[in-house]
């Protein structure tokens, strides 16, 4: 197969972040530096060819605009070894060539591409469009308490249009060129919030958003996170206690107490940080109850249930819903609406919805459904209807499926629940309900 420009460039790149950030094997290892002066001489005859097929059909218009991806990316990954000379002088004519192209073309390029010119430029020549830059990318940026600082941009299908990549380089941008500490520890919020519901997609999107989180800033491997917890007159000390030991590298633990070792005042829960960075935790009250008397609960997911006695009259289908006062009858006709929401991307949902033992589904067969954007599969099972969700984008979903009353009596309905199962910490359930038949 034909050498691959592209590949090279991210090759190069990846040794080049990894030489930023102090790994000494990139310059002292001969095999590792041949590899990369060989693949800045290919590049730079890449850009020439470039530069000479402007030159060639467009020499009339050489100052419009010719810059495109593959220039900024090759004048990103340049910009790591700016000291290994040019072997042909008309390359780097070429390279200067593109790089003004950089300095005046730069607003009509994507964000992620905008972020490589600020940190090439930065580099090569310390002017003042890098302010320009940085300014016009803090004034589109979104803010918020929980997700930090970040952009909104759509996934596309092009190398530069994925959004952790772009949030990667971001960071690199505004560490490096801005100096912005803080706008920096916004974004990390928001690269490892991705993380927290989803996988970040790909090997590229994994391997920047690493060296994005280890750049200069707050150390979020310190083994030290600063964080003192008191539960009630109890100080949790992950270090003191063997159970509770902190995971290295994440600081992750976890304690538990049984319903005899809760007291009232462990109600009041304090937590105290003392070093900068982000830190999370969770806390979990289980308890047992009978399930019409269940109160609705919510986090970032909600899901709200109601059941309709399904009515025919001249004017169709009339749907009345079932309250504490309704008392139904065998052979009705009940009709589940379920409203599942989401403020956020999620990956591999599960949705659980109980019914009633008098209740019996009118489609029994189980399989993959497709509705309103959303792919899922349903399940039918004795005492349940699954939903599986492989991702669940953000918004609101209505689900719907009809049952036969077929048991007379006192019946408690259930309640929905539904949790990520990649953040177990994000689940709900709605409230529970008690049906009449006769």
């Amino acid at each position: 197969m034909p050498e691959s420009r592209y590949i090279t460039q991210e090759i190069l790149t990846g040794l080049g972040e990894l030489d930023h950030i102090g790994i000494k094997g990139i310059r002292s290892d001969a095999s590792t530096w041949n590899m990369v002066t060989g693949a800045i001489n290919y590049l730079d005859g890449q850009l020439l060819s470039d530069y000479n097929d402007i030159k060639k059909y467009n020499g009339s218009k050489m100052n419009e605009n010719h810059l495109g991806s593959t220039q900024v990316q090759y004048l990103y990954a340049r910009s790591f070894f700016t000291a290994v000379p040019f072997n042909d002088p008309a390359a780097k004519k070429a390279f200067d060539y593109f790089r003004q192209q950089a300095t005046l073309y730069w607003l009509s390029q994507d964000l992620q591409v905008q972020a490589m010119i600020v940190l090439a430029l930065n580099r090569l020549e310390k002017g003042p469009v890098t302010a320009a830059i940085l300014k016009s990318l803090k004034e589109k940026s979104l803010h918020s308490d929980e997700m930090g600082m970040y952009w909104a941009q759509p996934l596309g299908y092009y190398w530069y249009q994925s959004p952790v990549e772009t949030q990667a380089l971001m960071i690199a941008a505004f560490d490096e060129a801005g100096s912005d500490l803080q706008a920096v520890e916004e974004m990390k919020i928001w690269l490892l919030k991705q993380k927290q519901t989803q996988d970040w997609k790909t090997p590229r999107a994994t391997v920047e958003a690493c060296y994005a989180l280890l750049l200069r800033g707050t150390d979020v491997l310190s083994q030290d996170a600063g964080v003192r917890i008191r539960v009630g007159d109890e100080k949790i000390n992950p270090e003191k206690l063997p159970e509770t030991k902190a995971e290295a590298g994440t600081g992750y633990f976890s304690m538990s107490w049984p319903g005899s070792g809760i007291k009232e005042n462990m109600g009041k829960v304090t937590v105290t940080k003392s070093t900068d960075g982000i830190a999370w935790g969770a806390l979990y009250w289980q308890y047992f109850e009978n399930l019409d008397k269940i109160t609705p609960h919510e986090t970032p997911l909600k899901v709200e249930k109601q059941l309709f006695v399904v009515s025919n009259t001249p004017a169709g289908p009339v749907l009345e819903k079932i309250t504490g006062e309704k008392t139904l009858v065998t052979g009705d006709r009940v009709r589940v609406r379920i409203v599942l929401s989401s403020d956020r991307n999620l990956e591999f949902v599960h949705m659980k919805d109980m019914r009633s033992a008098g209740f019996e589904p009118t489609e029994t067969l189980s399989g993959y459904r497709y509705q309103d954007g959303l792919g899922y599969y349903q399940s039918t099972g004795d005492i349940a209807t699954n939903f599986f969700f492989d991702y669940l984008n953000k918004g609101t979903y209505v689900f719907e499926y009809d049952l036969k009353v077929n048991e007379a009596g006192d019946f408690s309905n259930g309640i929905t629940s539904v949790q990520c199962m990649y953040a177990p910490e994000f689940a709900a359930h709605s409230e529970g309900q008690r049906v009449l038949v006769k």
